[in-house]
């Protein structure tokens, strides 16, 4: 299920410090990190839904929204918070917008890229929820 988790956070006047292992924080085995940023003000990102692989979204600096679809509802979540991350499950489209400036977004996924496990087109992502279990 699609949830907010709040990770680890050790207080340390030199600087905190956050952490995220898999099967303890994450909920499954990580196999691919990735970034985004410098994000132009007005533009979006995401847009697409994965049948098999798992997600889990931090903002490790400045904020955005991150929306997800289940085919039924749409849900908005604000991600502000480098020890707090988005759990994404399969089969759920997500957009990703109002990027603050210098924000920077860090996807944690339980699957190599794979092409054929993404789903692109909105009309699609209807069809497959319609088909399938998730």
């Amino acid at each position: 299920m699609n949830r907010i988790i709040d990770l680890p956070k050790i207080l340390d006047p030199r600087g905190n410090l956050t952490v995220a292992q898999d099967k303890t924080e994450i909920p499954f085995d990580i196999h691919r990190v990735y970034w985004v940023y410098d994000v132009p003000a007005g533009e979006w990102r995401g847009g697409h839904a994965h049948k098999r692989c798992e997600e889990f979204i931090v903002a490790v600096s400045g904020s955005f929204i991150v929306t997800l679809d289940d085919g039924t509802t749409k849900k908005e979540y604000l991600l502000n918070h480098p020890y707090q991350g988005l759990y994404v499950g399969q089969g759920t489209w997500r957009t990703l917008d109002d990027f603050s400036s210098g924000a920077v977004c860090l996807v944690i996924a339980s699957a190599p890229f794979d092409e054929d496990d993404y789903i692109r087109d909105y009309d699609e992502f209807l069809e497959y929820v319609k088909r399938s279990d998730v």
